[in-house]
C-alpha cells in the first residue's frame, strides 16, 4: 500500500504529513495520518476526527486508539486521522478561517477554498484505499449528543456496520449534499457516523462508548479479536427538535437519553426579571438524544432533541 507517496508493507506503521496548504505566514500545514496494516490481507478501515475543528472529544477517541494501539490490527489495514480540520483546530472553531464547512465541501477541489481543499486531498488521497469508514463527531454549539450512531439504515451494508458498533442509539440519517458521507457513499464506501459529547468538552463515558464500538467493528470485520459485552441498541428512523417557544433562561428537566412521552414537560424557560415562565413540551414519544445546554436561549433555538419511530 502506497499514501502520498509512503510505502506501508503488510505488519508496518508509518505516520504520513499529508500536506494541504499552507498559513498566511507560508507555514505548511500537515494532516497526520497513522497507516497500521497487519500481517494478513483484509478491508481497509478509516477512522477518523476532527472533520470539524471545536470537536476535541472526536479527536480524543482516535489519540486514545493509536495510544492503546487499538489500531494494530492481525489482518487488514487501519487508517487514522486524528485532526482533519486544523484550521479549525488551532482556532477553537468549527469552521476554516473563511467560514466555510468542511464536511460541506467535498468532494473538494485543488484550488478552491480551504475547506474546499482539504475535502479534496481527502477524497484524491485517502478515500480510494478505504472500504469502511467511521467519522467521529460531537454535538455542537453548547449541544450535548447522546452517544449514538447515524447511517442511512435503509443501505444493508451501512445498516449492519452501525449495529455492529451497537451504540446506545442507533439513528436513520439521509446523505447530506457536499458531505463526507455522500461523496464515500458515490464512492462506493460504507461510512457511518459516531455522534457524542458536546464541542470544546470531553466526556470520558463518551469516549469508551465509542471505543468499545471500535473493538466491536475491529471483531465484527475480522480484523481482530476483542470480547465487548453487546448492549441493546434503540434503533429509531425519525428525530424532531423542540424549539424554544419564548426567550429567557433555559431549565431542563430531563438528561440526556431519558424516554418522554408526546406533551410531557421537559423544562421550561423565564424571563430573567422573574416575569413570565413558559412550560417546553415534549413534540413525540421517544428518547431525548440531544440537550442545549446554554442557559441563555432565544426564541426558535433547538433545544432538544427526541429521537422516535412513526
Amino acid at each position: 500500500m502506497k499514501i502520498a507517496g509512503t510505502e506501508i508493507k503488510k505488519g508496518q506503521t508509518k505516520k504520513i504529513n499529508l500536506a494541504i496548504a499552507k498559513l498566511t505566514s507560508g507555514t505548511k500545514i500537515d494532516i497526520p495520518v497513522v497507516v497500521s496494516r497487519g500481517i494478513s490481507d483484509g478491508p481497509v478501515l478509516l477512522l477518523m476526527a476532527g472533520l470539524h475543528g471545536d470537536e476535541i472529544n472526536s479527536v480524543d477517541v482516535v489519540r486514545r486508539i493509536l495510544d492503546e494501539k487499538i489500531n494494530h490490527v492481525e489482518n487488514g489495514t487501519v487508517i487514522c486521522i486524528p485532526i482533519l480540520n486544523i484550521f479549525g483546530f488551532i482556532n477553537y472553531s468549527r469552521e476554516v478561517p473563511d467560514g466555510k464547512d468542511v464536511n460541506r465541501s467535498f468532494p473538494g477541489f485543488s484550488k478552491g477554498s480551504l475547506a474546499s481543499q482539504i475535502a479534496y486531498h481527502l477524497t484524491k488521497t485517502i478515500l480510494p484505499h478505504c472500504d469502511y469508514i467511521i467519522d467521529f463527531h460531537t454535538g455542537g454549539k453548547s449541544r450535548f449528543n447522546a452517544a449514538q450512531i447515524r447511517a442511512v439504515l435503509t443501505d444493508e451494508k451501512s445498516a449492519e456496520l452501525a449495529l455492529a458498533f451497537n451504540a446506545p442509539f442507533t439513528l436513520h440519517s439521509n446523505l447530506i449534499s457536499q458531505s463526507l458521507r455522500e461523496t464515500a457513499s458515490e464512492k462506493d464506501k460504507t461510512i457511518i457516523v459516531f455522534e457524542g459529547g458536546e464541542s470544546l468538552r470531553f466526556d470520558q463515558k463518551v469516549t469508551e462508548i465509542a471505543l468499545s464500538g471500535v473493538k466491536k467493528i475491529l471483531n465484527f470485520l475480522n480484523m481482530a479479536d476483542y470480547a465487548e459485552n453487546i448492549n441493546p441498541s434503540k434503533t429509531f428512523h425519525n428525530r424532531k427538535w423542540l424549539r424554544a417557544p419564548v426567550s429567557g433562561f433555559f431549565h431542563p428537566s430531563i438528561k440526556v437519553g431519558d424516554k418522554v412521552k408526546f406533551k410531557q414537560t421537559l423544562g421550561s424557560i423565564c424571563g430573567p426579571l422573574g416575569d413570565y415562565h413558559k412550560s417546553c413540551n415534549c413534540p413525540k414519544n421517544g428518547y431525548v438524544i440531544t440537550l442545549n445546554n446554554n442557559p441563555v436561549v432565544n426564541r426558535g433555538d433547538a433545544i432538544i432533541q427526541v429521537a422516535y419511530d412513526a
